[in-house]
């Protein structure tokens, strides 16, 4: 079996590796194809796949695209992408335009419970300082002492009801969709698991995807818990869309390595299923 994963993040997003650094560490855990997926910008995946070409490991190019649908955030991740695309390439700088001023905006409302000077932390946490994110703050907020744990930041404060969290209007899941599709690239909606969706409003979305032309949803993933994995690969089955598989990897320590995932369940149509990459690594595995 390869090991495949096809959700990660560096420095360039809300990781804390530099693109080359994800990538060797992904060849070091024993990936055979590795997709780098930053939030709303491509500029890493030059530099991540010429490492992952120099370590003998298939490259997927990928983003990750914040969407709002039904006044929720959801993230689709492209695969497979082109990232000079230039439909692609003006909907990510359009997104990246409005991260400054949302984290500006979560500064001014951590200040308003007590919390000084957040913004200006979180933007020397960030090597690319269009993308202050919420992991940003995150890593501040436990630097100041003020929690344990990047988890137990985002536990704390950044999400809805917390100190930190601010509403925000993303790009429509129509256009994120169309954008990767216009690229070349596959549409996978990443971590269903972890929106705050009920049953129906979960059918919704796995329609209205795949009405747009989304193929696949992570079913195996740093962000679902073991139990959910059943449920997930049961949906995507149901709604006729393949199956991923990705850590959501973002630093060393923060929740699940590169690579360190298990394998999707036998009925799950996998999303790289015939993809001419990983005939090399499939003929090396063999060998």
């Amino acid at each position: 079996m390869l090991n495949i994963d096809l959700h990660c993040h560096s420095n360039v997003s809300d990781g804390l590796l530099p693109p080359a650094e994800v990538a060797m560490r992904a060849a070091a855990n024993g990936v055979h194809a590795l997709a780098l997926t930053d939030h709303d910008d491509v500029g890493g995946l030059a530099e991540a796949a010429a490492a992952a070409s120099a370590a003998g490991m298939a490259f997927i190019p990928g983003v990750e695209i914040s969407v709002t649908w039904r006044g929720k955030t959801v993230h689709i991740v492209g695969l497979r992408i082109d990232p000079t695309h230039p439909a692609l390439v003006a909907g990510l700088a359009d997104i990246r335009q409005g991260r400054v001023a949302r984290a500006r905006r979560m500064g001014e409302d951590l200040a308003m419970s007590g919390i000084a000077g957040a913004y200006e932390g979180a933007y020397e946490y960030a090597a690319n300082k269009q993308m202050v994110g919420r992991t940003h703050f995150a890593r501040w907020l436990v630097a100041q002492g003020l929690v344990a744990d990047v988890r137990s930041a985002f536990r704390r404060y950044l999400t809805p009801g917390n100190p930190g969290y601010v509403e925000h209007e993303w790009t429509s899941l129509e256009n994120a969709v169309g954008w990767i599709r216009a690229s070349g690239g596959t549409a996978v909606i990443a971590h269903p698991g972890r929106y705050p969706f009920d049953h129906r409003e979960t059918h919704l979305l796995l329609d209205a995807f795949r009405a747009l032309g989304g193929e696949g949803i992570e079913v195996i993933t740093g962000s679902h818990h073991p139990s959910e994995y059943g449920k997930w690969a049961d949906l995507a089955r149901a709604f006729g869309l393949k199956a991923s598989r990705g850590a959501d990897f973002h630093a060393p320590g923060e929740g699940i390595d590169i690579g360190r995932l298990p394998a999707l369940p036998h009925w799950c149509q996998p999303v790289w299923q015939n993809w001419p990459e990983l005939e090399s690594q499939l003929s090396l595995n063999v060998a």
